[in-house]
């Protein structure tokens, strides 16, 4: 192999272990929560300028508090075998190479949003990192089981971004989407941290799956979604959705209610729970809903 191509796979590999940094998977999912509430807020079509200026500002800032996480949590994710792979831990990142790189996406999404799409936007997308970082990941996730609970208002930002990068304002269908995802974060994360009760434990960190057992935490699980798919059916009157959202919010609201159910019955029973079956459902049920709310102003039903 020449030198230059070993130049370019080490090249390569760097920047594949600085966009891990930005956890992608969990990015693609907050751009879904984005975007569609700016199809909502327009009533329509919104600019392709600006929803291409906010999902770059907003990739740049959820990639930054992910980058500030995994800088923080890289002692016990060295003993996870969930997180075990990831670059500080295995050293293909440097702490300060981290700490550089998230300072840099905080501070440059910021100053992007502030110039795209207004001065709200900015503040919002500043405050989603400030709670992700200093509240639930320097705060809450060591110290108590409710840790998801709250430190999950991180991730309900990215919906108010995408209303106030349309309206430069918020109302109240962006705070009901808010409240949703708030509700939605708990049943997804705790079915987790059932399949991953060994790792936490090991690492002290306080997760529910941790401290109670699968009963508790599947009967918290089917609470909780049933708060969400009631949440998300308030859109219906308060926002005026059509047919598309209201059948989108009851058919899949009711298949992730059932497989919360699914897991405190098996759960129960002494069965294998199965808990990443909820966790999945949830994402995918997440997604739908929010494809729907995307799709719904275009309509006229």
């Amino acid at each position: 192999m020449s030198d230059q191509a070993v130049v370019s796979k080490s090249i390569g590999r760097t920047v594949k272990a600085y966009v891990a940094l930005t956890k992608p998977r969990v990015l693609e999912l907050l751009l879904v929560s984005t975007v569609p509430v700016m199809f909502l807020a327009q009533g329509g079509l919104p600019g392709l300028w600006l929803v291409l200026a906010t999902v770059i500002g907003g990739s740049m800032s959820a990639g930054s508090a992910a980058a500030f996480n995994m800088y923080l949590d890289r002692d016990i994710d060295a003993h996870m075998h969930r997180t075990e792979n990831r670059p500080l831990v295995t050293g293909e990142v440097t702490p300060r190479g981290a700490l550089v790189f998230s300072w840099t996406l905080a501070v440059a999404s910021t100053v992007w949003l502030w110039f795209t799409t207004n001065w709200l936007t900015a503040v919002l997308s500043a405050s989603a990192i400030f709670f992700y970082v200093v509240i639930y990941t320097m705060i809450l996730k060591r110290r108590t089981e409710q840790n998801i609970v709250w430190g999950g208002i991180a991730g309900c930002f990215p919906v108010l971004i995408g209303w106030a990068a349309v309206t430069g304002s918020l109302d109240w269908p962006a705070f009901i989407l808010f409240v949703l995802i708030f509700l939605w974060t708990p049943p997804h994360y705790w079915p987790l941290s059932m399949k991953y009760k060994d790792d936490y434990d090991d690492v002290d960190v306080p997760m529910l799956g941790v401290t109670r057992n699968a009963s508790q935490v599947g009967l918290q699980v089917i609470l909780y979604a049933w708060a969400t798919v009631a949440c998300s059916l308030l859109l219906v009157p308060i926002a005026g959705m059509g047919l598309v959202y209201t059948v989108s919010a009851l058919v899949f609201g009711g298949w992730f209610i059932y497989e919360s159910h699914r897991l405190y019955n098996r759960a129960v029973r002494g069965t294998e729970a199965r808990p990443m079956r909820v966790f999945h459902a949830s994402i995918t049920y997440l997604t739908l809903i929010f494809v729907a709310v995307a799709i719904d102003p275009l309509l006229p039903f």
